[in-house]
């Protein structure tokens, strides 16, 4: 059997080698139309902030390393063409400009997705740069290597990360936003004011409610940025991250998608066509606090849905369990998680919910550096299940929110949360962990517990 797999992603890097470790004796063809493979876009910042010292160190896996394993890794080559009736492919290889066509028994499209570029005048100005690829990212840390004044458009986890990055790195930064809150997607506003707070008192100028509309060169060679409520900002360059869309055109009338181009996939990763499947920034999740199909393009999501579709490209064996889209930050020395539903994406899904806020230190305040935890809690107040929580803290609580994905994960209410069985000792919490304490606040917010 020969699988072909179109894009050399965490997803589709993952998918190849659990089709090597499961099914040996398969033809795996991978068509990737950049230079490298498998590269982390995260890098970007974690290299200009000097966490990371070459974008390379983020590149997972050398091509000779596929090679040696009998695969024939095909990088510089774009796949212009597919015809899922006849099985069939055009390929054109980017450094000889041949075209070359193929076939395949099984394929996997693991292509990804492009930043979102929105509908701004002088958009394609150079002093316009992107971040997503490895080679935008190599091209944006060469560029703003001399340049001091940075703009960052866009105020999601992208965003609000590069902007980290530049102020880290000595540069002076916008970060322009066109919503009222930072991260307004992912936290509510109380956390969100609280990273505001952050990012100001390191020098960040943060413009938020307002739309980028124009990008105009100005007398001194740098970049002039126009806002929808009439403000201008003279900066030097500016960096693009507003959303990514699903890079799935080459299928576009051949499996089903949402509106947005994500290709709709069962629990075993397969599409529509019974030999095409799909992984990572292609496809759909199955987001469990809705019980619904939803699109979350995160790293986690990709390398579980890549091996998922190695393990079922023949047969379907194991199925998904869906996701809480759990995600976390650094931002300078505050720690943000997040798992589930905000109160207002559940509000708008018309649960009965309910949320608390708690505030407290994460251990026992004779211990030195107590720093106070920030979790917000949202719950079905019909069902008392847990919907989804969010962590801010100097201390890191990221693991805190992979805790409560798993209560989500199963169905876990406020009051098991309240009562759930973790570790004490001084060193990290006190004898209630703040976990504990936010469901036993938001208990009492209904009254009290359930009989037993």
């Amino acid at each position: 059997m020969k699988v072909v797999v179109i894009g050399c992603t965490q997803a589709g890097m993952t998918a190849i080698r659990q089709i090597s470790q499961d099914y040996p004796e398969t033809e795996i063809t991978v068509y990737e139309r950049q230079n490298s493979i498998s590269y982390l876009s995260c890098a970007a910042y974690l290299h200009l902030e000097g966490t990371v010292k070459t974008l390379s160190d983020a590149l997972d896996i050398e091509p000779k390393d596929f090679l040696k394993q009998g695969i024939d890794l095909k990088l510089n080559h774009d796949v212009i063409h597919i015809d899922h009736q006849k099985h069939s492919l055009v390929i054109q290889d980017l450094v000889t400009k041949e075209i070359e066509t193929s076939t395949y028994d099984k394929l996997i499209m693991t292509t990804g997705s492009l930043t979102a570029i929105p509908t701004i005048s002088g958009v394609e100005n150079s002093k316009v740069l992107l971040c997503k690829t490895f080679d935008q990212a190599q091209s944006l840390c060469v560029n703003t290597t001399e340049k001091h004044r940075i703009a960052i458009i866009g105020g999601g986890y992208a965003g609000v990360e590069l902007t980290e990055g530049f102020a880290k790195s000595g540069h002076e930064v916008w970060l322009i936003h066109n919503k009222p809150y930072l991260l307004d997607k992912y936290v509510e506003p109380i956390i969100s004011i609280e990273i505001e707070s952050t990012l100001s008192a390191k020098g960040v100028h943060i413009i938020i409610g307002t739309h980028a509309n124009a990008f105009l060169d100005s007398a001194d060679g740098g970049l002039t940025i126009t806002t929808t409520d009439n403000k201008k900002y003279q900066v030097d360059m500016a960096v693009v991250s507003a959303g990514v869309i699903p890079e799935t055109s080459l299928l576009q009338g051949q499996v089903k998608m949402l509106e947005n181009g994500a290709i709709v996939v069962d629990p075993y990763m397969h599409t529509s066509d019974p030999d095409i499947l799909a992984a990572g920034d292609d496809a759909i999740v199955h987001f469990n606090p809705t019980d619904s199909e939803q699109y979350f393009p995160l790293a986690s999501h990709a390398v579980r849905e890549g091996m998922l579709a190695g393990i079922n490209v023949f047969d379907r064996k194991v199925r998904s369990i869906g996701t809480q889209a759990t995600m976390g930050m650094q931002i300078f020395d505050q720690t943000v998680a997040v798992t589930g539903m905000t109160l207002k994406d559940a509000k708008a899904k018309l649960f009965n919910v309910g949320s608390v806020i708690y505030e407290g230190p994460y251990r026992p305040t004779f211990m030195p550096d107590d720093f106070k935890v920030t979790v917000i809690l949202v719950y079905d107040k019909n069902s008392r299940k847990i919907l989804g929580a969010q962590l801010m803290s100097q201390h890191d609580v990221s693991q805190s929110a992979n805790t409560v994905s798993g209560l989500i994960q199963n169905g876990g209410t406020i009051d098991q949360l309240a009562f759930l069985d973790m570790l004490f000792s001084p060193n990290f919490n006190n004898p209630f962990d703040y976990l504990n304490l936010a469901a036993q606040k938001a208990v009492k917010q209904e009254n009290g517990y359930l009989r037993s």
